[in-house]
């Protein structure tokens, strides 16, 4: 007996099918996909819906094969931080503004830096955007010889790159400054130790304390970007007969390693020990923690790297530029007047 055939998939909408569906021409519909200007809004609603509606999703591999560009960006990061994934988050509506796509490599415990940017390079990629590696200037200039490199959140000297970050020796005087006018006079600062940018918060600590009278008070603890570190220093504080009346940490989960034990400890805060963090991440903003901190401006940061990255790659810039944002201080109830 013959077997009937079965019935025959459904076919599978293509470019041709969403410029009939949309009365416009097909070159126009391949125009507004790959983002580039000149159709008008409604011209671009009404093919967007035609193409919603016949359940059309443009084929970006075949559309890389046909270019002669992949408009990749090569991004490497470390899902260990805060700060690193919500930077991810901005980067994407960046990217696709300026008509890039993301390739994510991410450090670490058993994959490196090294192997990390051979996978982004193997995407051809083309540009790098870089949170915060240990590469030094030569690595850093070497691989700017094969593609433009940005590096973010980080202070690089002698290297041919660009730089987008904060300005963090202000944000962390900015502390200073607060805890200042709450009367404080005994603060101390938990080192981010070899991390991004904590040499800048530690001399933006020591300045400021200076420059309030208040260099013989300076005191830093040694640490890291981690909740451990930040528990390890509240345990020695908790052993000090003469304890700080205020603590900046080195970043958000430092400070909040540090605000779990001391209050384990039987320290109040912000009665006994204020406490500041750094990046005002997700952690400072829950509400059994609203920890005072500096925040960083991750949307702006996000739109200047891959702005960089567009003016290296579509103006041809080749002069070095650093882009350093001014941060803020946002104010919780981990912060207050100093102990009598």
């Amino acid at each position: 007996m013959a077997v009937q055939p079965s019935q025959a998939p459904l076919k599978r909408p293509t470019m041709a099918d969403v410029a009939e569906r949309a009365g416009v021409s097909r070159t126009l519909v391949s125009t507004i996909f790959r983002g580039i200007p000149g159709a008008s809004a409604k011209t671009r609603e009404r093919v967007m819906k035609a193409a919603d509606e016949l359940g059309y999703r443009p084929d970006v591999a075949a559309q890389m094969l046909r270019r002669t560009r992949s408009r990749n960006l090569g991004v490497l990061f470390t899902s260990r931080h805060a700060f690193d994934l919500e930077f991810i988050e901005e980067l994407y509506p960046a990217a696709e503004k300026y008509g890039y796509h993301l390739v994510l490599g991410a450090m670490t415990a058993t994959r490196d830096e090294y192997k990390a940017v051979e996978e982004l390079l193997g995407y051809h990629s083309e540009a790098l955007i870089l949170l915060g590696p240990d590469l030094d200037a030569k690595q850093l200039n070497a691989l700017a010889a094969s593609v433009p490199v940005i590096e973010v959140a980080r202070v690089v000297k002698r290297a041919k790159i660009d730089v987008v970050r904060t300005d963090d020796e202000s944000g962390v005087g900015q502390a200073v400054d607060h805890l200042v006018g709450f009367g404080h006079r005994r603060i101390i600062h938990i080192d981010g130790g070899h991390m991004p940018s904590a040499t800048e918060r530690r001399t933006g600590y020591e300045k400021a304390m200076a420059s309030h009278g208040l260099a013989d008070n300076v005191k830093v603890i040694p640490g890291d970007y981690t909740e451990e570190s930040g528990a390890a220093a509240a345990a020695e504080i908790l052993t000090w007969g003469d304890r700080p009346t205020a603590v900046i940490a080195g970043n958000d989960r430092c400070a909040l390693g540090l605000l779990d034990t001391l209050r384990r400890g039987g320290v109040r805060v912000p009665e006994d020990i204020s406490v500041v963090g750094y990046d005002d991440s997700r952690l400072a903003r829950l509400s059994f923690v609203d920890l005072t901190s500096v925040r960083q401006d991750v949307r702006r940061m996000a739109e200047l790297a891959v702005l960089a990255a567009s003016q290296r790659l579509d103006e041809n810039r080749t002069e070095t530029q650093s882009f350093v944002l001014e941060p803020t201080l946002t104010v919780r109830t981990s912060t207050g007047p100093a102990p009598a």
